[in-house]
């Protein structure tokens, strides 16, 4: 399946396209801007501390350059994410996806909760914070509570009917294919959220199968793997309490070995001018499935960096150069010892 895709904006650092978001009427631009980073830390998911005024600068310079989505979740800072996103859009058109079903409490402790209640109590606070109308997208964060996903994704759907949410959409349901077929027998689901990167290549089975059989739109997070396929990932500069120091992926061997790999790209990105981040949003939106990458960012030039990864193609004979290195990789990886994710 191959996207139609047409210019929406042209700025100083070239031109951004977009995708139609599967069985809707919303156009993404291939560059989404990513909200969790921005929530800053104090909870186990956290990025570390964040200053809030680059966060907003971050965020108005993705809107300059043609970004024209932004992905945030109350549970990015706990519900800090989406105040900065709020006060960043106020007065600009911008289409705003956010979710739902990680709740949280007195100690900052989260749970999943998709019970009818819940859902839109957090559709109501999700509102006050963004200091919106109406969601343009709402995706259930995580099929953690899937005894429920039935009575939170009808409850969804009756937040549509009020006028409050535009589409509905699903994230991280593509390691149990059932909880999507669950959720699409009541009523079609706009998007598919999920991990996707050369390091994480789990939807091109049967999830991808599946989008492409329902019309449903996939937005690709991570794609430079929380940035380790940036090009200049260094954990001396990771905040003591990033949840990444806590990850196998950042752990040895794996580091050096993903480091080593992401050497390997640098040459293959020069020969197109752009860099290893550029050249890993680019091979994410090389598949048709794929509407928009997510890409985070703390600050104004890190946005202007990665917009860079739209709008150009990576040749065939260089994807296949990819496999052969990805094949390297993870040779190298077990040799050591070292951790191979389910999901790669």
């Amino acid at each position: 399946m191959l996207l139609a895709t047409h210019l929406t904006h042209n700025n100083d650092l070239g031109t951004m396209h977009t995708r139609k978001l599967g069985n809707t009427d919303l156009h993404l631009s291939e560059i989404g801007f990513g909200a969790w980073a921005v929530g800053g830390g104090g909870y186990a998911f956290g990025w570390g501390e964040q200053d809030d005024s680059e966060s907003i600068a971050a965020i108005h310079r993705a809107l300059e350059l043609g970004v024209n989505w932004i992905d945030t979740a109350p549970v990015y800072g706990l519900g800090h994410s989406e105040e900065i996103v709020g006060k960043a859009i106020a007065g600009k058109k911008v289409i705003i996806a956010t979710k739902c079903s990680i709740v949280w409490d007195e100690n900052r402790q989260t749970s999943n909760n998709l019970r009818a209640e819940s859902i839109k109590r957090e559709c109501e606070a999700s509102l006050k914070r963004l200091k919106i109308e109406r969601i343009d997208l709402y995706q259930i964060h995580w099929p953690g509570d899937s005894e429920h996903i039935e009575e939170g994704w009808r409850a969804i759907g009756e937040l549509i009917a009020e006028g409050k949410i535009r589409y509905a959409g699903v994230s991280n349901f593509q390691y149990d294919m059932s909880h999507m077929h669950r959720a699409q027998a009541i009523r079609p689901m706009a998007s598919l959220q999920a991990a996707y990167s050369m390091l994480r290549r789990y939807p091109e089975g049967a999830p991808f199968d599946y989008l492409r059989e329902q019309n449903i739109g996939f937005l690709a997070y991570s794609p430079m793997q929380a940035g380790i396929l940036t090009g200049r990932f260094n954990m001396a500069r990771v905040a003591q309490d990033d949840w990444r120091r806590t990850t196998n992926e950042y752990q040895e061997p794996n580091l050096s070995i993903n480091l080593d790999f992401v050497e390997a790209l640098r040459p293959i990105a020069g020969k197109y001018d752009k860099t290893v981040a550029q050249f890993a949003i680019a091979w994410v939106l090389r598949r048709g499935e794929v509407t928009s990458a997510i890409v985070g960012a703390r600050r104004p030039s890190q946005i202007e960096e990665t917009v860079g990864g739209a709008g150009w193609k990576i040749t065939q004979e260089d994807l296949d150069h990819i496999v052969e290195l990805l094949a390297e990789r993870r040779r190298r990886v077990i040799a050591a010892g070292g951790y191979i994710s389910p999901t790669e």
